[in-house]
């Protein structure tokens, strides 16, 4: 029992109140970096030593192969080394593979190692085209409907009550793909990850011997990171316990980030509810953040995104020495907030903090693209974190390719910073991209952030003096080509999703602006709140200094109309943000802003290049005389034959609806439609008026004619 009671040592009462409380029920309500691993390994620890459990009889779960060895290594040391710790579907697969053959004969099916042939050959049967972005989108849906027990049938009613949405396809022809995806498995013999589970929670329900082995086997649970239980995990836990109550659940509902992809924290927060004589203890010490980043994140877990006072899980009581104020930074646009960042991490290098402990986390993927570059441009190693380097994505080399192509069919003559945007837009729009972002998330989602990074290199290119698709593939082989760089010790870049679980001595959460963070999808309260959830991982991930920066506007030369997160009301005071905001934007209080651009027929802000060429949004009906519209185009065709040019290179569509609809009566109207700059007034601009003209008088003529006074 001494050699026990040695395990409790160096333990806070709250982390030896879990490791001595063996029975169960148990529901410990962790916060971030309170020691939550620690204590459950010397609780299973304590356990075994003190012979309340037999070491082959606990079954630790996680999720995570990371978090899996983790937890092996710790017992190991701490003397219970045959404890059995895995995740869900690790435990889930070795009993079907165990079991099936006794029970329905023949080895389980091949599990496959990806979803994706097998999608793409189900929406073959289904007559639907597709893309690898789109089918990526298709298995993460697939994925949540089955690890919350929806089936094909009953897939398009849930999914559209739950609010889900696939770019590119409706419920009702997805779940037709989800029913020919499962026949695509069957007709080949092969299961997938969320089949095992389903494997081995039929494998106990169908026979009582197989269940009976399974209770004989494991006696004592232990589930790390219980916020992010699935219902198909929650089911299955609950066919390993057969109704008996030795659970032990460890977990932050303020660290529920993947409801998305089905976790719920309502197995968490309702355990009592469930084990009404559970025991509730809470780990409440932070050892790894300094005081200043606790008390944001406390702030941050105190109110919704609404700014309503909210009640999280845990407060924090910091334990470690303090640190530097955390720092908050508005900034003009992107790119001066990428090099203002590159900059800081520079300053801590010199003063020798090494980069491994230095982080840089931000929303999503296609974020990483100028921080990558003013990193590479002050020779600082970077290492991309759970996704590829912007350059590496697929859609990046492929959309570079078809540029490079067009650069030389096109010739290098010169031409306006219009004609490059409206090139490059043109050759993006070959791949499937539009101005417009898609509805839904995912795949589809980082695709077109991706391709929108694009044309910010594109206006860059402009704004710097260059003209041609020529200048731009130049400026992105530059970019990839310096962005090579060694990373044996490099400063991490990472979502903040795949940050979960790290932490760093230094982090900068980057784009911490509105429509980033929360990200402009999160249309619901619920989305919102996780979104909160999100930002507050991403606080904790910080132990000393914590910078938070956000941008007025995308590009260089923008109109700066963000402003930081909702996140940071009460935190950062109103006049700060004022302050960051005029600095970043260029403006001084008193001065009168830039008007918003607005429809000339709502009058409904305006956000899009189309709308704001035509000065009309997508959801009025278009008020051009057809006929001139029609003149337009041929004068067009015509122009684009005698240049040889593709029509594009003359006028976009777009312009020529504007066009039309404004009837510009002389030069100074003319030039006021976006799209047409002074080389393009010089060289059409006699003409179009004209044309304008003709029409005008034709078209009163006829007026005359019809209704003669």
């Amino acid at each position: 029992m001494a050699e026990a009671e040695q395990l409790l040592e160096g333990l806070d009462p709250e982390q030896r109140a879990v490791a001595t409380t063996l029975g169960g029920p148990v529901c410990v309500l962790a916060g971030a970096g309170t020691g939550k691993t620690r204590a459950i390994t010397h609780r299973i620890a304590y356990g075994v030593a003190t012979g309340r459990y037999a070491a082959h009889q606990v079954l630790a779960l996680t999720f995570t192969t990371r978090a899996a060895g983790e937890l092996r290594t710790r017992l190991g040391l701490l003397g219970a080394e045959t404890v059995q710790a895995r995740t869900f579907h690790s435990a889930a697969l070795r009993q079907a593979r165990y079991f099936w053959p006794g029970v329905f004969g023949g080895a389980l099916p091949e599990l496959v190692a990806s979803k994706i042939p097998l999608l793409a050959e189900a929406a073959r049967r289904c007559r639907i085209e597709s893309t690898s972005a789109l089918l990526r989108d298709v298995a993460a849906e697939v994925e949540w409907a089955k690890v919350t027990n929806v089936r094909p049938d009953d897939y398009a009613g849930v999914a559209g009550a739950a609010g889900r949405d696939t770019a590119g396809l409706d419920h009702p022809t997805l779940a037709r793909v989800f029913a020919a995806y499962e026949e695509v498995k069957r007709d080949r013999g092969r299961i997938d990850m969320e089949d095992v589970l389903l494997c081995a929670a039929a494998l106990l329900e169908a026979d009582d011997r197989v269940a009976a082995q399974i209770h004989r086997q494991y006696r004592w649970f232990v589930v790390d990171e219980f916020q992010d239980v699935s219902p198909i995990q929650w089911a299955l836990l609950e066919l390993w316990l057969g109704g008996r109550d030795g659970l032990c659940v460890v977990g932050d509902p303020m660290q529920t980030i993947y409801s998305f992809a089905g976790a719920s924290s309502s197995y968490l927060t309702g355990f009592g509810a469930r084990f009404p004589d559970a025991a509730r203890l809470a780990l409440m010490r932070n050892y790894r953040s300094s005081p200043q980043v606790i008390d944001v994140a406390n702030a941050v877990a105190h109110r919704t995104g609404g700014g309503r006072p909210a009640s999280p899980a845990v407060v924090l009581r910091p334990q470690s020495p303090p640190g530097p104020a955390v720092d908050y930074a508005g900034h003009a646009n992107e790119v001066d907030e990428a090099s203002w960042l590159a900059d800081r991490v520079a300053k801590l290098r010199d003063a020798g903090r090494p980069l491994r402990e230095i982080a840089v986390l931000y929303r999503i993927n296609a974020q990483s693209e100028t921080i990558e570059d003013a990193l590479a441009a002050r020779r600082i190693p970077y290492v991309m974190r759970g996704a590829e380097r912007f350059f590496e994505r697929s859609e990046v080399k492929q959309a570079v390719t078809l540029l490079r192509g067009a650069a030389r069919s096109s010739g290098s003559d010169a031409a306006d910073p219009d004609d490059l945007m409206t090139a490059t837009e043109s050759v993006l729009s070959s791949m499937g991209w539009t101005d417009q972002p898609p509805a839904g998330t995912g795949a589809q989602r980082d695709r077109w952030e991706s391709l929108r990074a694009l044309t910010t290199v594109a206006t860059e290119v402009a704004a710097a003096g260059g003209h041609t698709l020529s200048d731009l593939v130049t400026e992105l082989d530059r970019r990839a080509q310096v962005q090579h760089l060694p990373v044996a010790d490099a400063v991490t870049l990472a979502t903040l999703h795949s940050a979960k679980g790290l932490e760093w001595d230094a982090v900068f959460l980057s784009g911490m602006h509105e429509g980033a963070m929360p990200i402009v999808y999160a249309t619901t309260p619920a989305a919102v709140e996780e979104e909160r959830r999100l930002f507050y991982v991403g606080i904790t991930r910080a132990r000393s200094v914590l910078s938070v920066s956000w941008s007025a506007a995308r590009t260089p030369g923008a109109r700066g109309n963000r402003g930081p997160t909702r996140f940071l009301d009460g935190i950062v005071s109103s006049d700060r943000a004022a302050g960051d905001h005029e600095a970043s934007t260029g403006r001084r209080r008193g001065r009168p802003s830039r008007t918003v651009a607005r429809c000339r027929g709502c009058g409904r802000p305006l956000g899009s290049a189309v709308e704001r060429k035509t000065r009309r949004c997508t959801n009025c009906p278009a008020c051009y005389d057809e006929h001139l519209f029609e003149q337009l185009r041929a004068w067009r065709s015509a122009q684009a034959h005698e240049q040889r040019l593709p029509a594009y290179c003359v006028f976009t569509d777009a312009t020529l609806v504007a066009i039309a609809e404004m009837r510009p009566a002389d030069t100074r109207a003319l030039v006021a439609i976006p799209g047409i700059g002074k080389s393009k007034l010089d060289r059409y601009g006699a003409q179009v008026l004209a044309l304008c003209a003709d029409e005008f008088t034709t078209g009163a003529s006829a007026t005359t004619s019809q209704h003669p006074a």
